[in-house]
């Protein structure tokens, strides 16, 4: 199977794909969750007219003079309006929050008056509708707020609260699940035998899938026999996984038994060589409506290949329409050579200038095996295939890497 282009097997991995079904959520657990019904309002903000602030609520026609001596006959707090109405002369201490009192139209702030027992001596003039808040100012009750689509913020969640919904509908997590797959690797904290190496991508993808909404699980590893493989495939599959993502065996040698257990399973290959670098050894199919991506297991390669493709799937399976971040612009801080057939992504510090411009220093060391670096980036640098080479100061294209 020849090579895929970085943006073909992207294709391929979206191809069919819609969000998942909705579902009702509390609000305090709607975070970052994408709506999927248009929400209206479950009742008008604010509900009356209120003051916007600490005074007294007048008659404006009481204080058009700029001096007025008015009788106070009460007081209206937030949550607690006054049962009478403010006539000709009168006035009600009023504060902020506080339900404008009928009769009343206008308020004068607490500095501009003087209190004297029941009078109060007003030194100033208010037109109507001063310092009050009208009823709806904000929305009104039917008015649609949010819509189908977006993703809630801590502010989606505050106007959400203040609509009175208690739940909101939002779409489904997915469900990753998670498997490495190698008889070299050992799980962290273990003491390593000869050959064997500490394995890393368990808890780097759930962790990665976790900070992307998903809901993640690893089952850990299993050793290079097609029966394990398939034993623990049939575990991930029966725990509802929307997406299986296994690191390791991917490609075609001998102990690269993943294929082999995953066609076990009725997996329709989409395809498994990809060119991009670091990565190329990538497989995608599905088995029924779930989503297998085979990642590479260097560890390196398969962040890569999960910022590249499983964010993405995961982003349109949770309804969200941002699939990928934006490629943005920098400039080289050093020298770049041609590019083969792959396109490449090279781990970069990115720094900003006074002037707001971006600076781009790529590891002068780009092994895929090498953890250090990637911890360090702040992006990745694209380069197309066969990019001719690029001096120090050129522009070249980024993707920052999320926290």
């Amino acid at each position: 199977m020849a090579l895929l282009s970085v943006a073909d097997a992207l294709a391929r991995v979206l191809e069919n794909v819609g969000p998942l079904p909705a579902e009702n959520v509390p609000i305090a657990h709607a975070a970052g969750r994408v709506l999927a019904a248009d929400l209206a309002a479950l009742r008008s903000q604010p509900p009356a007219a209120v003051s916007a602030m600490d005074g007294y609520a007048v008659r404006a026609a009481d204080v058009a003079s700029g001096r007025a001596e008015l009788k106070l006959i009460g007081e209206v707090a937030a949550g607690r309006p006054f049962a009478g109405s403010v006539g000709s002369g009168q006035t009600a201490h009023i504060f902020t929050g506080g339900v404008l009192p009928p009769g009343a139209d206008a308020v004068i702030v607490q500095e501009q008056t003087e209190r004297r027992g029941d009078v109060v001596i007003i030194d100033g003039t208010a037109q109507p509708g001063k310092y009050v808040r009208r009823a709806a100012l904000d929305f009104a009750r039917g008015d649609v707020l949010l819509r189908r689509g977006r993703r809630l913020s801590a502010r989606d969640i505050a106007l959400a609260a203040a609509m009175n919904h208690a739940e909101l509908p939002v779409h489904r997590r997915p469900k990753v699940a998670i498997l490495a797959t190698g008889d070299e690797l050992v799980p962290p904290g273990s003491a390593p035998g000869p050959g064997q190496i500490v394995s890393a991508n368990g808890l780097t993808l759930s962790a990665f899938a976790r900070a992307e909404g998903a809901e993640a699980r690893d089952f850990g590893i299993v050793p290079d026999r097609v029966e394990a493989t398939v034993a623990a495939l049939e575990r991930m599959q029966a725990w509802g996984a929307d997406v299986l993502v296994t690191t390791g065996g991917a490609s075609v040698g001998e102990h690269d038994l993943v294929q082999k257990a995953l066609a076990a399973q009725g997996m329709a290959l989409a395809f498994w060589k990809v060119a991009v670098r670091p990565g190329r050894p990538m497989m995608h199919g599905r088995i029924a409506d779930t989503r297998v991506l085979g990642l590479p297991g260097n560890p390196v390669s398969a962040y890569v290949c999960a910022f590249l493709f499983l964010a993405p799937l995961l982003r349109r399976l949770a309804g969200r329409s941002d699939l990928m971040p934006a490629t943005e612009s920098a400039e080289l801080a050093g020298a770049l050579a041609a590019n083969d057939e792959r396109q490449d992504y090279l781990r970069a510090r990115l720094e900003r200038r006074p002037d707001g411009s971006l600076v781009a220093s790529p590891f002068p060391v780009q092994d895929s095996s090498m953890l250090a670096p990637l911890a360090a980036a702040d992006c990745l640098i694209i380069r197309e295939p066969y990019a001719p080479a690029a001096p120090a100061g050129s522009r070249c294209a980024i993707l920052k890497l999320a926290f």
